[in-house]
């Protein structure tokens, strides 16, 4: 009888132990966020971001693949969700803050990674790249891409000069804007990431023809006949994409340079807006000059969309503007 009392008493201690666990178990459970399971991240998540998301989503290619888009404040959240669609993806696609994000996993969580937030939110741009590098991608080994959305407007150029992938940059130190990029860029590729410099991105309602239509009647300063390098941001958008899908035996430590391919000027895209019923009211600005300033760049990406085998949906500008009714 001895023998089974101490039983019973340590049966019903192993029990009360048990019970103790399972108690605190839940209690742990609430106070540590539910570990991340997308292993694809977009950074930033604006115009281009946004247009990217939705690609990912309904590409054949993507169908297996779930997304965190991540942002730096949740003020945008409901309308991204909003634009993006919930339909039959929820549990493909989550939207998080980046603290949010580190808050939530420990280790680089993630296949892929695009970065497309633009310098105007980092007090360090070339340090936020860098970080987003090391800590939420898990590398070229794994299989998966860093993509980095750069900007055309970091080639150094002559008046009027025709600039490809591997056309100088600017000084970075003399030109601390584009400096930015060029230094983000460069923390991009030393970490097998690549580069896609884009032209300029424009919707119908975003871009320089709806500031100049509509804002500056009296006058636009520069020639009228300055070169202007275009790229629809769905196009953009596009473009990441196809970066992701060649991977990394084909991007790693590339730079490329991204536009339709048709550059226009100035006067030229007030023109081609106007074949579009949103802008038919508005009338082209005069352009004050000076004439004798520089003409700009041109782009010539061809290299860039064989090696990603990409090509834009939106082939000019003015093609855009015209279809648009």
């Amino acid at each position: 009888n001895t023998h089974a009392s101490t039983t019973t008493h340590v049966t019903m201690a192993v029990l009360s132990l048990l019970t103790a666990l399972l108690v605190l178990s839940p209690a742990r459970a609430f106070s540590t966020p539910q570990p991340i399971t997308s292993d694809l991240a977009i950074v930033g998540c604006g115009v281009l971001g946004t247009s990217l998301c939705k690609q990912l989503l309904s590409h054949p290619d993507f169908s297996s693949r779930s997304i965190t888009a991540i942002t730096k404040t949740t003020g945008r959240h409901d309308a991204i969700r909003a634009e993006v669609g919930d339909g039959d993806d929820t549990d493909r696609f989550a939207v998080l803050t980046m603290d949010d994000v580190f808050a939530q996993y420990s280790g680089n969580s993630f296949k892929d990674v695009v970065f497309c937030a633009p310098p105007s939110g980092f007090d360090d741009y070339p340090q936020a790249v860098k970080d987003a590098a090391t800590q939420l991608w898990s590398g070229p080994s794994s299989g998966g891409s860093f993509v980095f959305t750069s900007s055309g407007g970091v080639y150094e150029g002559l008046d009027g000069e025709t600039v490809n992938e591997s056309s100088p940059t600017l000084d970075a130190e003399a030109n601390p804007r584009q400096g930015r990029l060029i230094n983000a860029e460069r923390e991009c590729i030393a970490l097998g990431g690549c580069a896609l410099r884009l032209a300029g991105l424009y919707t119908l309602e975003r871009g320089a023809h709806n500031y100049w239509l509509e804002k500056c009647t009296e006058g636009v300063q520069g020639r009228e006949d300055g070169i202007v390098n275009l790229l629809h941001y769905d196009d953009a958008a596009s473009a990441c994409l196809a970066a992701l899908q060649v991977g990394p035996d084909v991007n790693s430590k590339q730079t490329y340079l991204i536009s339709d391919g048709n550059p226009t000027t100035r006067k030229g895209i007030c023109e081609s807006a106007l074949k579009s019923a949103r802008y038919a009211a508005f009338k082209v600005p005069p352009f004050l000059g000076p004439a004798y300033g520089l003409k700009g760049k041109i782009y010539d990406g061809s290299k860039s969309d064989e090696a990603l085998q990409w090509k834009p949906t939106y082939s000019s500008f003015d093609t855009f503007m015209a279809g648009s009714n």
